[in-house]
């Protein structure tokens, strides 16, 4: 992850725009795009739609306990 920061810093400073898709985690989940990783799936998850197929409250919240466990 540090080694993303440095060259998405480094793009930054020479006034580039980091490519699509190099904000992956260290799960390859694609923040960009709402992706979070959820370790009761083992797998990258949007909240939101989790919320709706699971049918929990849509929030950060809810999403970090259905994901816990």
């Amino acid at each position: 992850m540090e080694k993303t920061l440095i060259i998405a810093a480094m793009l930054f400073l020479a006034g580039c725009q980091p490519m699509p898709g190099s904000d992956r985690d260290k799960y390859g989940c694609l923040g960009s795009a709402g992706y979070q990783w959820c370790p009761a799936n083992d797998s990258c998850e949007r909240p939101w739609e989790l919320a709706q197929e699971q049918g929990f409250e849509r929030s950060q919240a809810a999403f970090d306990e259905y994901c816990s466990g």
